[in-house]
C-alpha cells in the first residue's frame, strides 16, 4: 500500500503503477484506462460475459490436462461465474477503443479473475497468488480469447435477444393477417392507385419478410459456432495443450447450452473476422425489413381525417407540444431510427471485417461493440414493435372501401371485357368527370350495370384470375 489507503502498488514488465485499492483489476488495466481516454464507453455486457465463459472453459480444460492445480482452477472457475453473472461489471473500465486485439479487456479479465480467485482462497488482492497470465491466462492469447469471446457473445445475442424478439413480431403481424383478412383496400405502386388488395395479404407480405429474416439469421449461427480458442498468438497454437481446444469448447457448450467447435482454420479464424461480418449483414437485412414495415404502416395510419388512414394506430402518447390532441406513430419512427444505427454500424463491422493485417485481425473491440449494439437494438425494437404498434393496430374499414369503389385502378380489370384502350378510356373519363369506374364504363355504354358489377368487383380482383361478365 502507498501511504494513501485509496490506492495499492502493482507492477508488471514496465514497472509500478498505483491501483485503486479496491479495484480487482491490476497494473495492466491501469495503463490501459491512463492511455485510451476516449469514448467512456464500455465493452458491452454481453461481451464481458462471454470473457468469463472463456476463462471459466479454460480453468477447467487446464485443471484436467493436469497443467494448473484443482484449488486454482476451482476459484478460478467461482471468480469467472462471478464476471458471468455481472456482479463485477464494474471492474471492467477499459474503453471500446483501445488495442485492435484487445489485449487490454483480455489483460483486464485476466487480473480481476486472477485477484478475486486469490481472495476467495484467503489471499491478498494483488498477491498474484493466482497469476492473471500464468494461470488463468494459461494456454492462451488474447489474440485467440477475444475472437473466441465475440462468437459466443453475438452468438447468445442472436439466440437468446433477436430470435425471440423477431418470433414475436411475427407473431403479431400473423395475428394481422388473418384480423384483416376480409379487409379490401387499395393498393399502391409508386406512391400511387393500383388495383385492390386486402389488408391481411398486405400484413402477410410483412410477416414473411420476419420469417424470412428469421431464416436468414438462423443461416449465420454455424459460423459464429467456430471458436478461435487454441490458436494462441498467430494460430499455430504455440504454448498450448494439443487437446486444450477441444476440451475448453466442451465446457463453453455445457455452460451456454449451445453448439460450438474448433475453428476449422485457426490462422483464418484470427486473421479476419469474416463471420461477423457476414452475420451483421443478416441483422442489417432484417433491420431494413423492420425499417420498410415501420414506414408502411405510418402512411397507412397517417391522418387521421387528411391523411390515408386505412389503419387506426395505438395513441401511445401525445405527439406535439404545440399541436393539442395530435398522434404521432412514435414507436415506428424509432424502428426508422434504429435501421439507421445498424446501417452505421454495418459500415464499421465492414470495413473492420476486411481490416486483418497479415496473421491478425486489429478491430476486434470495436467489431465486438458494434455488432452486440445491433442486436440489442434490433432485439429491443423488434419487441417493442410487436406490442406496442403493431398488436394495437386496427383497421379502417369505412375508408378503405370509400377509397377503392373510387380507384381509378379498378379500371383494370375492364381489360379483359372491353380491351386496354377502352378502359384507359373509362379511367379518364371518371376522373375528369368525378365519377366511379362503374359510373363511366356504364355512361359510356361499354357495359351494363349488372355487367359493371360482376366485372368490376374489388374483393374478386384480389385473387388471381380474370374477370368477365
Amino acid at each position: 500500500m502507498t501511504e494513501d489507503s485509496d490506492e495499492r502498488i502493482e507492477s508488471d514488465s514496465l514497472g509500478d503503477i498505483a491501483v485503486p485499492s479496491d479495484a480487482y483489476w491490476g497494473a495492466q488495466t491501469q495503463r490501459a484506462i491512463q492511455n485510451f481516454p476516449i469514448s467512456n464507453q464500455q465493452m458491452d455486457r454481453r461481451f464481458i460475459r462471454a470473457l468469463g465463459i472463456v476463462k471459466k472453459a479454460a480453468a477447467t480444460a487446464n485443471e484436467q490436462l493436469g497443467l494448473i492445480s484443482p484449488e486454482t482452477a476451482s476459484a478460478i472457475r467461482e471468480a469467472a461465474t462471478e464476471v458471468i453473472d455481472g456482479e463485477h461489471d464494474d471492474q471492467f473500465p477499459v474503453d471500446v477503443f483501445q488495442t485492435g486485439s484487445g489485449t487490454s479487456t483480455n489483460m483486464n479479465a485476466n487480473e480481476v479473475i486472477a485477484n478475486r480467485a486469490a481472495e476467495l482462497m484467503g489471499a491478498a488482492i494483488g498477491s498474484k497468488s493466482v497469476h492473471p497470465n500464468d494461470h488463468v491466462n494459461f494456454g492462451q492469447s488474447s489474440n485467440d480469447v477475444i475472437p473466441t469471446a465475440m462468437h459466443i457473445a453475438a452468438y447468445e445475442a442472436i439466440e437468446h435477444d433477436v430470435e425471440p424478439a423477431l418470433k414475436t413480431l411475427e407473431q403479431r403481424l400473423a395475428e394481422k393477417e388473418t384480423a384483416f383478412d376480409d379487409v379490401v383496400k387499395t393498393g399502391r405502386t409508386h406512391l400511387q392507385d393500383a388495383t385492390p388488395v386486402r389488408l391481411g395479404q398486405e400484413f402477410g407480405g410483412y410477416r414473411t419478410q420476419i420469417e424470412k429474416g428469421l431464416d436468414r439469421i438462423g443461416r449465420v449461427k454455424p459460423e459464429l459456432g467456430e471458436l478461435a480458442l487454441g490458436g494462441t498468438a498467430v494460430g499455430t497454437g504455440l504454448n498450448t495443450h494439443p487437446d486444450f481446444p477441444e476440451l475448453a469448447v466442451e465446457a463453453i457448450n455445457e455452460e451456454t447450452w449451445l453448439e460450438f467447435q474448433e475453428a476449422d482454420n485457426h490462422f483464418e479464424a484470427q486473421a479476419a473476422h469474416d463471420a461477423m461480418a457476414h452475420a451483421h449483414g443478416a441483422l442489417r437485412t432484417v433491420s431494413g425489413s423492420l425499417h420498410k414495415i415501420a414506414h408502411d404502416l405510418r402512411l397507412l395510419a397517417s391522418g387521421p381525417r387528411n391523411g390515408l388512414g386505412e389503419l387506426v394506430q395505438p395513441e401511445n402518447q401525445p405527439g406535439s407540444s404545440i399541436m393539442p390532441g395530435k398522434i404521432n406513430p412514435v414507436v415506428a419512427e424509432s424502428i426508422n431510427q434504429i435501421h439507421a444505427q445498424i446501417v452505421g454500424n454495418h459500415a464499421t463491422v465492414a470495413l473492420g471485417g476486411a481490416g486483418g493485417q497479415l496473421n491478425l485481425n486489429l478491430y476486434k473491440p470495436v467489431l465486438a461493440t458494434n455488432f452486440l449494439q445491433s442486436a440489442r437494438l434490433l432485439a429491443n425494437g423488434a419487441e417493442t414493435f410487436a406490442n406496442r404498434f403493431v398488436a394495437k393496430l386496427e383497421a379502417n374499414e369505412e375508408t378503405c372501401s370509400d377509397q377503392v369503389n373510387q380507384s381509378l385502378a379498378l379500371g383494370t380489370a375492364l381489360n379483359p371485357a372491353i380491351g386496354y384502350d377502352a378502359a384507359a378510356e373509362v379511367a379518364k373519363a371518371a376522373l375528369e368527370e368525378g365519377l366511379s369506374i362503374r359510373e363511366a364504363a356504364v355512361n359510356r355504354g361499354y357495359l351494363t350495370e349488372s355487367e359493371a358489377e360482376s366485372v368490376i368487383d374489388p374483393i374478386a380482383m384480389t385473387e388471381p384470375g380474370i374477370l368477365t361478365d
